[in-house]
């Protein structure tokens, strides 16, 4: 897995995947039992109506505003909110397309439809409403970053820099960890992956890989 600290040699690869899974499944359960299944039904929401039109409008991504708890008083939620929402339909129909093509790996599809939402105000900095619009695009295949996630990848020891493009490094560093999970995770997305490791950047005392 070349997204790790540590991949001079195949043992310690594997060794470091141990780790890294251990404390996934751990925070994994503990997610589960620790947030109310309801919290997420906006989500899913958004999800639904995304697949059923193709495209996010402004209330869609209003939603996830609030979903993610991002603030809403700032220049940018006005400079969209002055945007025909048909203008905004128009791009992320474009990204919805990009990150359902399979016939790029995930980490290409992601970055692709990260590029295209730049196009939007709110969009051009930072990646946690990008990847939440991208997620309930694709929530098989998409995963959402913010700085939980980040904390608990440096916990880890996964490199994941904040230079241009980290939105498809972060989805390739997932679809390897899913590659490298053997019997760990068989039935895990990467939404799965997001959620463990929200919940391990959020609980500080969460055991992490030695």
């Amino acid at each position: 897995m070349n997204t790790t600290r540590k991949t001079s040699t195949g043992d310690e690869c594997t060794a470091l995947c141990d780790r890294v899974w251990g404390v996934l499944n751990s925070a994994r359960t503990d997610y589960l039992a620790g947030v109310s299944p309801h919290c997420d039904e906006v989500f899913h929401e958004v999800a639904q109506r995304t697949e059923r039109a193709g495209s996010l409008g402004k209330t869609d991504i209003a939603a996830l505003v609030v979903w993610k708890r991002l603030s809403a008083q700032t220049r940018w939620v006005s400079a969209l909110m002055s945007l025909p929402d048909a203008q905004v339909r128009a791009v992320t129909e474009r990204a919805v397309t990009a990150v359902h093509n399979t016939t790029l790996p995930r980490g290409e599809a992601a970055r692709t439809g990260r590029g295209i939402l730049w196009e939007l105000p709110g969009f051009r900095t930072g990646d946690a409403l990008a990847s939440a619009v991208l997620t309930a695009s694709a929530p098989q295949r998409m995963a959402v970053y913010d700085r939980r996630v980040q904390h608990a990848l440096d916990t880890l020891g996964l490199i994941l820099t904040p230079a241009p493009g980290r939105y498809g490094r972060y989805m390739q560093l997932l679809d390897d960890l899913l590659r490298h999970s053997g019997a760990h995770a068989d039935t895990w997305t990467a939404r799965d992956i997001d959620t463990a490791l929200y919940w391990t950047g959020a609980n500080p005392h969460q055991p992490a890989a030695s």
